[in-house]
């Protein structure tokens, strides 16, 4: 099939994950709830639900798992290597570590429209991209190994730590750590975290976007990419920092999802190939639509209770990640 069409079969499946996830909950909501007078309906148990719960919620994981996806794409790219994932420069520790200090004081504040919570675990996140940067410019250049170890050094690191924090807090502060790092949107409501991911979402999107060229270009090796006119620790730079951002502003707000960046990417670049010209708008669509139907399967499953949509996406990442590492050439 043309990659054109599979691009536009992709923003469809988006499109109808996207309208019928709202309506889909242990509470009914009817299609009329669309074009009753009064909108929102402020006294109204439905249209609030509706509205105010569920809209923001579907749009906070299609933002969400698109920029994740995006970001695993890109992260893939510039290390060649298929199992790397938007967590794997430490990210998601620092956001977590972040959250667990917040909690553990006992701090309560907010900034605009955005919880003390969010503006903790981003301001961790922050900690970590600037320390894995700080740490791969100790050697020249700008080397992907470098950066690898790094992560995976302070993601260890801010483990321990986290650890830490939550033998010496309190058992209701612990239960709080021990569910902040489930992910989940359930703890969302309203359009305040639409909009303290949306400007990381579209400025990280739009520079991955433009930079698709070079994605291809790096991917058939750095050498290569040079002697085409490819600036290369320019771009990594760039790219490290766009998707480094949107994962962070992510985790800030929804805790640390795992497996999105990995299985999205894989999973077009299957459908579509490994042209990023078409793998990044692809990637885009199905990684925002298969968080919003991870979530509407997470809060439907087990009703009355929510499971943390993290749980679900670990319970099909996992199998996933197993399946890539045993199918995958050698050298791939």
């Amino acid at each position: 099939m043309n990659r054109t069409w599979i691009v536009l079969l992709m923003a469809v499946f988006a499109v109808v994950v996207c309208a019928v996830a709202p309506f889909v909950g242990t509470y009914r909501i009817p299609v009329s709830i669309l074009w009753q007078d009064g909108g929102e309906g402020a006294g109204d148990v439905t249209a609030t639900i509706f509205w105010k719960l569920r809209v923001p919620r579907v749009c906070i994981a299609l933002l969400a798992g698109a920029s994740l996806a995006v970001s695993g794409m890109a992260f893939q790219a510039m290390f060649r290597n298929p199992l790397a994932t938007p967590f794997t420069l430490g990210v998601a520790s620092g956001a977590s570590l972040g959250a667990a200090i917040y909690i553990r004081t006992g701090i309560t504040l907010s900034l605009w429209w955005v919880s003390g919570m969010s503006c903790a675990a981003f301001l961790g996140a922050m900690l970590s991209i600037s320390l894995v940067y700080g740490l791969s410019r100790v050697q020249r250049g700008f080397s992907a190994a470098t950066m690898l170890l790094a992560g995976v050094a302070l993601s260890f690191f801010f483990s321990s730590l986290i650890l830490f924090i939550q033998y010496t807090a309190d058992p209701t502060q612990t239960f709080q750590m021990l569910r902040w790092v489930m992910g989940g949107l359930q703890g969302n409501a309203g359009f305040g975290d639409v909009y303290g991911i949306l400007p990381f979402a579209v400025v990280g999107t739009g520079i991955v976007a433009a930079m698709t060229h070079e994605l291809n270009l790096i991917t058939t090796g750095e050498e290569l990419a040079a002697s085409r006119g490819v600036e290369v620790d320019w771009i990594k730079k760039v790219l490290f920092f766009a998707a480094s951002l949107m994962v962070g502003a992510v985790v800030a707000v929804c805790g640390p999802i795992g497996f999105v960046g990995l299985m999205a990417p894989h999973i077009c670049r299957l459908l579509i190939g490994p042209d990023h010209r078409y793998l990044m708008p692809a990637t885009l669509l199905f990684g925002g639509a298969f968080l919003v139907l991870c979530d509407t399967v997470a809060r439907t499953v087990m009703p009355p209770i929510e499971l943390p949509v993290g749980i679900i996406t670990a319970m099909l990442g996992g199998p996933f990640f197993l399946w890539l590492l045993l199918v995958r050439r050698p050298g791939v």
